[in-house]
């Protein structure tokens, strides 16, 4: 499970230009209402969207992979032509700039081949300014775990695993529909942290019938493989989900509250920093790609329902690409890969970076949010004065952010500044 595909301002999505339009740099430069001083760093990111089997609390763009019987092969060669395809029409909106970090999400992008991850990397290193220092992340799944695979994937120019366990607790992975087990669990975690010099493993809390006992269990295995970087999500009943339909019962608010204090006091005894409302890291070892979108950084997606949000010096502009794998192929094969493309409104773009911003322990600075947004800080003046007087926020004349209060009632600071739009 990844923050990796930031979900889309659905208001946002009402106006637009047309995906006609979508990549045509001139409509985009032209004059408008902001005036951005400086384009923020830009990240890129890459999705595969299929996957084994569809985990019921899953609300990604994710497919099942059953092919002709289960038996025919990945359109890996098809899709990477689309992805291709589809960065070569979208060059314009980013030529020049450099790239700081490259992610591939899924789905369960694992189930392609080091060799196709290869052929893809070395595409995008043909066509884009990769920074020197570029992070390169590919989820993995340990249903998809091969010894050497991981190997594999670094030799590509992969720096950096995510690695999607989310318990190690059998009955409870049989319970969320994961396809591996405790020991594939502690097998790929253990290959990870052998192949690459920084990983991520993601776990998961107050799952169906989970007691803090179980929790803890969890924790001592996950903490005992010693990641530089744990996530750690709520699981959550997302809407259109098979969960949705068939809710399991999972612990209370204030039960599933304890256990991420708990899940905090652990990991901060292990030497590991909350930085982020849901990832704690050991120094140097930040995921840098969430970083730029929790900092209201652009970010360039490519891939079947792919999100991308791009600044220009008047306007910043979001958008959505073809969904359905299939669809997509076609489309980005014919350079319109883009669905849906659109201008971000003014009174939108304050609670945007908000949303993101809010997220990370040491917030932002004032002069970020001119930055990235081309507003005064009076946009956000009456919503950071209300946070203020309920304690969820800190400042001084220079950075704001959140408290300790502010991270436990994350969604009620944020809404706060939905008012100011």
């Amino acid at each position: 499970m990844s923050l990796a595909i930031p979900i889309a301002d659905e208001r946002a999505q009402a106006r637009g230009d047309g995906a006609e339009r979508a990549n045509d740099v001139l409509h985009w430069m032209r004059p408008g209402p902001l005036q951005l001083s400086a384009l923020p760093p830009l990240s890129l990111y890459v999705h595969l969207p299929w996957c084994l089997r569809k985990c019921p609390y899953c609300d990604f763009n994710s497919h099942e992979w059953r092919g002709d019987g289960g038996e025919a092969p990945l359109p890996e060669q098809r899709y990477l032509d689309a992805l291709i395809a589809d960065l070569d029409a979208a060059l314009p909106l980013v030529w020049g700039r450099s790239v700081h970090s490259v992610f591939i999400g899924g789905g369960t992008p694992s189930l392609f081949s080091p060799a196709s991850i290869d052929r893809l990397l070395g595409d995008l290193r043909a066509r884009l300014k990769l920074a020197p220092d570029c992070e390169i992340t590919l989820e993995a799944n340990p249903g998809t775990f091969e010894r050497d695979r991981f190997r594999g994937y670094r030799a590509a120019g992969v720096t950096r695993l995510s690695v999607g366990v989310q318990s190690f607790d059998d009955a409870h992975l049989k319970a969320l529909g994961r396809v591996h087990d405790r020991a594939q669990a502690i097998a790929a975690v253990e290959e990870a942290a052998q192949a690459f010099d920084t990983f991520n493993l993601d776990l998961m809390y107050a799952l169906p019938g989970q007691t803090p006992e179980e929790l803890d269990a969890d924790l001592t295995q996950a903490l005992a493989l010693g990641p530089p970087h744990l996530s750690v999500y709520h699981l959550t009943i997302e809407p259109n989900t098979y969960f949705a339909k068939f809710p399991p019962v999972v612990p209370e608010d204030d039960v599933a509250y304890a256990m991420l204090d708990r899940i905090t006091e652990r990991t901060a005894q292990s030497g590991l920093e909350r930085y982020e409302v849901s990832a704690y890291a050991r120094p140097g070892h930040h995921c840098a790609h969430n970083t730029n979108y929790w900092q209201f950084g652009d970010y360039l997606g490519i891939g079947a329902g792919a999100h991308s949000k791009l600044s220009f010096a008047h306007r910043v502009v979001r958008q959505v690409r073809f969904r359905e794998p299939r669809l997509y192929m076609d489309n980005a094969l014919a350079a319109r890969a883009v669905a849906q493309s659109d201008e971000v409104g003014i009174a939108e773009l304050p609670f945007e970076f908000m949303l993101n911003a809010l997220r990370l322990k040491e917030g932002f600075t004032l002069a970020q949010f001119g930055e990235r947004t081309g507003l005064a800080i009076t946009a956000i003046q009456r919503g950071l004065e209300e946070a203020e007087r309920k304690g969820l926020i800190e400042r001084d004349l220079a950075r704001v952010w959140p408290t300790v209060r502010g991270f436990d009632f994350l969604s009620d600071l944020q809404a706060i500044f939905l008012s100011d739009s």
